[in-house]
């Protein structure tokens, strides 16, 4: 599978990506303008839609960011033990969540529209399809070196999924950041369960 964004930001783009991050942490969805993420940018609206024509186009571009920044740092792991990958992707996705919680919003926010708007519905897509391909590659490995129990790695992926799904939700929607810790642990206990008690 091919990395999924096909995009590099120049210097004026990547500075205008983390305006927007910060003008979503700041402000959330609802109260995003491209004025606030020009102020955050230091220029002018025009300067923003000099690149971007619309909010909406701006925010699907941030979110090929994220997902870019998401496949450096998994694709910075080092280690190729299959159980040490498995847990650092485990904590890439329920432990570092925590250390952005206002971006979170905003992307469940974000995540909200996804119906209506279908530059947002793709990428939020694409983000789960490369999360469930890396997931799936590393519980793959782990079977085929022995590490692993021979499971149905599509099966153990989803579980994995609902457990990360659903924690990112409840410790957004009911401020509830232990879910993340919570999930943490659930995710491990269903690792041993599913794939490495034989």
């Amino acid at each position: 599978m091919a990395d999924p964004s096909e995009h590099t930001f120049s210097e004026p783009n990547e500075e205008i990506m983390q305006a927007t991050y910060r003008a979503l942490r700041t402000h959330g969805y609802a109260d995003l303008t491209v004025k606030r993420i020009a102020e955050e940018y230091g220029k002018s609206t025009a300067a923003v839609h000099y690149y971007y024509d619309t909010k909406e186009e701006l925010l699907a571009t941030f979110l090929d960011y994220l997902l870019e920044r998401f496949v450096d740092s998994i694709q910075g792991i080092e280690t190729t033990d299959p159980e040490q990958r498995l847990d650092i992707l485990l904590d890439e996705l329920l432990l570092k969540p925590q250390e952005n919680q206002d971006l979170a919003v905003a992307l469940l926010e974000m995540r909200s529209q996804a119906p209506y708007k279908e530059a947002f519905s793709d990428r939020f897509r694409q983000n789960d399809e490369y999360i469930r391909y890396m997931l799936k590659a590393v519980i793959n490995h782990g079977i085929d070196e022995g590490a692993f129990a021979d499971a149905d790695a599509d099966h153990v992926t989803r579980g994995l999924m609902t457990i990360v799904d659903g924690a990112r939700t409840r410790a957004v929607v009911f401020d509830d950041m232990e879910a993340l810790e919570t999930a943490r642990q659930t995710a491990d206990e269903y690792v041993e369960a599913t794939l490495l008690e034989n």
